[in-house]
């Protein structure tokens, strides 16, 4: 298998280098219309040379990886200082943003009788260009904040013009003010060539800073920005990198699959599957609960307090952990027996504002929708969303209005045609009609339409993607991970 994976490597190397240089041999060329343009893919049969033409923009994968640090004592104390410099040029911007809201709203004949903050009416709005370069010109009089990288500094400040933009547009909340253990990572958005050096990696300002190499980095692929972040069990490091490769979009194909996700039952599938919901709280709630009725006795700012606030952090880590890794699991056994995979199209935020609140936010079923949408993306598996309305009350055999269920119903039962399943299992066969009736029209829903597999048969755009996925992420063509 790594022989296999190797020759992958070698291919992809090797026609990112051809398509560099412009020699490329084109052996057959596939046309699909996608949005309103059209892509062209380029494929060579013999070595898997592939390019991307009449696109508008570049295209480019990028992938994060996360490892785990292992700094030394100095290397810790650098750590926290630049994350203490962080936090104060964010709380320094964050005060002279809201300085200079506060007196541009206040009316002139609604002032306080108090006390006033005003600012001239010339002073422009401290966006990031006008805060960004005031920090340079603090910079020279400061030694604090030359102490720290700058573009680490610059980047505190796009969070936080990003912050304001993403207030507006998506409606999200105020932007606050951070104490020391709220300001938890910093990155660095350049990186140097060649930094990374068997399980080192060269940062700036840190030197040659350990890490464990959990997975190796995958080859061609350009190390663009490390972020480092600060968490209970300790430092970790994630590394984005890029390709300069095109993946095709997955298309709807083969056996399909509906999901309807609840409480009683974490998921049930359209093939008859009921998947229990553990309790991932639940299971260390007891110690949880000790341990927060040991922090109310302690006193504020003090070593003891600090020592158990990072055993609740360790043990709500360990929580979250558990939950992920759970979801990835499952994640890869669905797409284990589907090419396509339907879900409702559920803002699941408004579950965890219920009486079920806690219970919808230990299961995490909008990390578990991220999560699914991924994993299919990597293994060439279509995952759509489809309308949640009235799933739970149509017959899935005969299409019929069956009203409205209440929870203690846990049986459809069509009067109809007679069809008798679970009520789960019967919405995810209509999740699964319903995606089946919205994707089918005009494609083909085939599952060896294009000879993928047959002997002498030019390979499709799913497999040509399958072949840099394996090649790029190391993954064998016809293994689950």
């Amino acid at each position: 298998m790594q022989k296999e994976d190797s020759r992958y490597t070698d291919r992809l190397r090797a026609s990112r280098t051809l398509r560099e240089s412009g020699e490329m041999n084109f052996c057959q060329q596939l046309n699909r219309p996608t949005g309103n343009d059209l892509h062209t893919l380029i494929v060579c049969v013999d070595c898997f040379k592939i390019r991307k033409a009449l696109t508008e923009v570049e295209p480019m994968l990028t992938l994060t990886y996360e490892y785990k640090l292992i700094p030394d004592n100095q290397q810790i104390e650098a750590i926290e200082h630049t994350l203490d410099v962080c936090r104060s040029v964010w709380n320094y911007a964050l005060r002279e943003r809201k300085d200079w809201l506060n007196s541009r709203k206040s009316p002139v004949n609604a002032c306080s009788l108090e006390q006033e903050y005003i600012i001239p009416a010339d002073i422009p709005n401290p966006n990031y260009h006008n805060q960004a370069k005031a920090l340079t010109e603090a910079k020279k009089a400061n030694q604090r904040l030359k102490s720290v990288n700058a573009q680490v500094l610059q980047q505190v400040l796009r969070t936080l013009d990003r912050a304001f933009v993403d207030m507006q547009s998506k409606k999200l909340g105020f932007p606050r003010f951070k104490n020391k253990y709220r300001m938890r990572s910093y990155v660095y958005p350049q990186m140097l060539k060649d930094c990374v050096k068997g399980n080192q990696i060269k940062l700036p300002q840190l030197g040659w800073v350990k890490f464990r190499k959990s997975r190796d980095i995958p080859d061609g692929f350009e190390l663009k920005q490390a972020r480092i972040v600060r968490r209970a069990s300790g430092y970790f490091l994630m590394l984005s990198m890029q390709l300069d490769v095109n993946i095709p979009d997955v298309d709807f194909q083969g056996h399909s699959l509906g999901i309807d996700l609840g409480l009683d039952k974490f998921l049930a599938t359209s093939d008859g599957e009921l998947v229990e919901r553990p309790r991932f709280l639940n299971q260390l709630h007891r110690k949880l609960k000790l341990l927060q009725r040991r922090l109310k006795n302690k006193q504020k700012g003090s070593n003891n307090r600090h020592k158990l606030n990072q055993k609740i952090a360790r043990l709500h880590q360990k929580i979250s952990e558990t939950r992920k890794d759970w979801h990835f699991k499952l994640a890869h056994h669905l797409c284990d027996q589907a090419q396509s995979i339907f879900v409702e199209d559920i803002d699941f935020r408004s579950w965890g504002r219920g009486m079920l609140s806690k219970q919808c936010l230990d299961a995490a079923f909008g990390q578990f929708a991220t999560i699914l949408k991924w994993v299919g993306w990597k293994r060439d598996v279509f995952v759509g969303e489809v309308d949640k309305n009235y799933t739970s009350q149509i017959c899935p055999n005969c299409g019929l209005y069956t009203g409205k269920k209440t929870l203690d119903v846990r049986e459809h039962n069509c009067p109809e045609c007679g069809y008798k399943t679970h009520r789960d299992i019967a919405a995810a066969q209509v999740i699964r009609n319903r995606g089946i009736e919205a994707n089918a029209l005009g494609h083909s829903v085939l599952e060896n339409a294009c000879g993928d597999g047959l002997t002498g048969a030019l390979p499709s755009q799913e497999s040509v993607k399958q072949e840099i996925l394996n090649a790029s992420l190391r993954i064998p063509r016809h293994s689950v991970a």
